[in-house]
């Protein structure tokens, strides 16, 4: 009887264990190869980890020692800028103010950059008209912006001034106001605070009608962390986040987001990037940023209101929720519209927007 023949070690007779053997082994020996050896592999690895952290540190350093350090602010607006000391402090205020008639008082919006020029239609507009005055709030444009908490009752009060202020310039004859996005809140509870110094209301694109930021809370009160606060205003970082926020490739982002289209007012832009890289503007929206601004009953102001007001927003864009309008419209004293642009109609039409407010004063304005 044969026994079992053996084949010798051939190509051809190799196991399929021996060829998975000697797969492995290449295979870790091409790992082996290709692995830096020496004592500069650690040393390159370590430098190369270190890259985001000297990145950073060199934006901090940049923007501690150059990107705050700007010339004095060209005025947004024509006509006559003047400071008016008010109880919420220093604040800058524009006046066209030759014309005889009701003063309008305008209002900007709240945001990182937030400044008179977000008016400047309307502004343009109406000067021929009639007096025209564009507030800056506290801590934004001209206005003082100092290192503290910014909150409604504080923005609300420096438009109390200013209204009582234009006012008595024009014999005590109450004004018409047109205040932008969250600032018609400050302007609602203003009116609210003090219904004789004001004759109408006008809202664009007001905050406080969308599933987030309505609210019937406490009047007085805000969504302010403390937290949020003290972690974006931190020293070490606190104002390079802050020029990271308003680089001009951020701001045309949000300008965007706000307009729904890439056909943004290139003015705007060019003139948020100026104020926005002020001494001290990091300071407003920090509060911003931290819910300090945002009250918490903006839609109970908003029902409680019974001065003629005129409303109008856009259906493009990221601020397009106005959910609970409907507490509103059809309403005697609101007249509400609503047009196929972005959050700030009166860029996109300023003619329509204005030819709507006249319209609306006619009917709704004493003589």
């Amino acid at each position: 009887m044969r026994g079992p023949t053996r084949q010798g070690p051939t190509r051809q007779g190799t196991s399929s264990e021996d060829l998975r053997s000697e797969d492995l082994r290449s295979r870790d020996t091409a790992r082996r190869a290709a692995r830096p050896r020496g004592p500069w592999a650690g040393r390159t690895a370590g430098a190369l980890a270190l890259v985001p952290l000297a990145a950073a540190g060199a934006w901090i350093a940049w923007s501690h020692l150059g990107l705050s350090q700007r010339a004095p602010l060209p005025p947004a607006l024509p006509g006559r800028r003047s400071t008016l000391r008010t109880r919420s402090g220093p604040v800058g205020l524009y006046a066209a103010d030759a014309r005889a008639g009701r003063p309008l008082l305008l209002i900007h919006s709240i945001n990182a950059a937030a400044n008179a020029y977000e008016v400047r239609p309307l502004y343009e507009r109406f000067r021929g008209q009639r007096p025209v005055y564009a507030l800056e709030l506290p801590g934004f444009g001209s206005s003082e912006r100092a290192n503290r908490l910014y909150t409604p009752r504080l923005m609300t009060d420096a438009i109390l001034d200013a209204a009582a202020e234009i006012a008595a310039r024009h014999g005590g004859v109450p004004v018409d106001a047109i205040a932008l996005s969250l600032s018609c809140a400050y302007l609602a509870r203003a009116a609210l605070d003090r219904p004789d110094l004001f004759a109408t209301l006008g809202l664009i694109s007001p905050t406080g009608f969308d599933a987030r930021l309505s609210g019937r809370g406490p009047a007085e009160t805000h969504r302010g962390s403390k937290l949020a606060r003290g972690v974006a205003a931190f020293p070490l970082w606190g104002r390079p986040l802050f020029d990271a926020l308003v680089s001009r490739p951020s701001i045309r982002f949000f300008l965007e987001k706000t307009w729904g289209s890439r056909a943004i007012d290139e003015g705007l832009l060019a003139y948020d990037g100026l104020s926005a890289h002020q001494p001290g503007a990091e300071h407003a929206p920090f509060s911003f940023l931290a819910g300090y601004l945002f009250p918490n009953d903006t839609t109970r102001v908003y029902e409680a209101l019974a001065l003629p007001v005129f409303m109008v927003h856009g259906a493009r864009g990221d601020f397009v929720d106005y959910r609970y309008v409907g507490e509103v419209v059809g309403r005697p004293n609101w007249t509400c519209l609503r047009l196929l642009t972005g959050a700030f109609p009166h860029f996109e039409r300023p003619a329509e927007v204005a030819d709507a407010y006249e319209a609306f004063l006619e009917h709704a304005a004493p003589a």
